[in-house]
């Protein structure tokens, strides 16, 4: 099977190309895919693969399939029959696990509350909302959702795609996550309009608005949690969905986000504090959430 194998190098000179398994590091691929923004802007969207210390593979969210990948997932995975799991990490990437799940039915799916209440004609086999589902794959893989922000039912749905379950592949160095961070792999000239620049890497702009929760130690929670998230993961490389992948320097690329982002976290604390004095808290009602429209994956 050929596979592309990026380097640091190849990174600098050239976009990873749509619909092909590129191997990020030891037992990770990674795969880009196409989403459009205002029906003319590639903003990508991205399906992980992870091969397993049993031989077995998860599959960390999907993207649109044409034949030639399919072929090649088929190859890896023994027709599908070593795909242990598929896991939907955000709760507004769900537009292909429908088609996913028809060609590989075998596997157990998990995701997030929104894929569950979303996509019933999928038997999930459970919740990345319950703490043991999330630890079900250690130690090759950890995840976890960060803190200070929505993650069963963000609100409004239209805008806050902040929160993404963040997993780390521990044999790889490498860090599979959504919209929280956004890294911009060789930006088109129209994303270049919008500000976008080579190698810039940011938050999802909900961070501003409704991203996080409206109480005033909420950008806190989150700073906080990113911090235990750095002293704990050590990443080399880092997959977003949006715009592309970061090979080799992540982690220093997110230390100094993280840093640069002080003044911004102190900002969002006390604006909440005069305008919301009690704020928004935690949402535990499934049993209205939006399952319609608003996807970004």
């Amino acid at each position: 099977m050929s596979v592309a194998v990026p380097t640091q190098t190849q990174n600098a000179t050239r976009k990873l190309g749509k619909n092909e398994l590129h191997l990020i590091g030891s037992n990770f691929w990674n795969i880009r895919g196409c989403r459009k923004y205002l029906k003319m802007i590639d903003v990508e969207t991205q399906m992980s693969i992870i091969q397993l210390h049993t031989g077995k593979f998860l599959i960390i969210d999907t993207i649109e399939m044409n034949n030639c990948l399919r072929q090649k997932i088929d190859k890896l995975t023994n027709n599908g029959d070593n795909i242990e799991a598929v896991i939907g990490t955000h709760p507004f990437h769900t537009l292909s696990f429908q088609a996913f799940y028809k060609v590989y039915s075998k596997a157990a799916y998990y995701g997030t509350p929104r894929h569950l209440h979303r996509l019933t004609k999928i038997p999930w086999a459970g919740d990345l909302n319950d703490y043991n589902v999330r630890k079900k794959w250690e130690p090759d893989i950890e995840m976890r959702i960060p803190a200070g922000a929505e993650f069963i039912n963000p609100q409004p749905e239209s805008t806050n795609h902040f929160v993404s379950v963040f997993v780390y592949h521990t044999a790889s160095q490498t860090l599979h996550v959504n919209d929280t961070i956004m890294y911009a792999e060789k930006p088109g000239f129209l994303l270049k309009l919008f500000g976008c620049k080579d190698g810039a890497i940011a938050f999802h702009p909900s961070i501003k608005t409704s991203g996080l929760y409206s109480t005033r130690d909420a950008p806190y929670l989150f700073r906080d949690w990113m911090h235990h998230l750095l002293y704990d993961w050590p990443f080399e490389n880092m997959c977003c969905a949006h715009i592309g992948v970061k090979l080799g320097g992540a982690y220093t690329d997110v230390v100094t986000l993280l840093h640069n982002s002080e003044p911004l976290f102190a900002e969002l604390s006390e604006k909440n504090r005069k305008r919301i004095p009690l704020g928004r808290t935690s949402s535990s009602d499934q049993t209205h959430i939006n399952i319609n429209d608003n996807e970004c994956g």
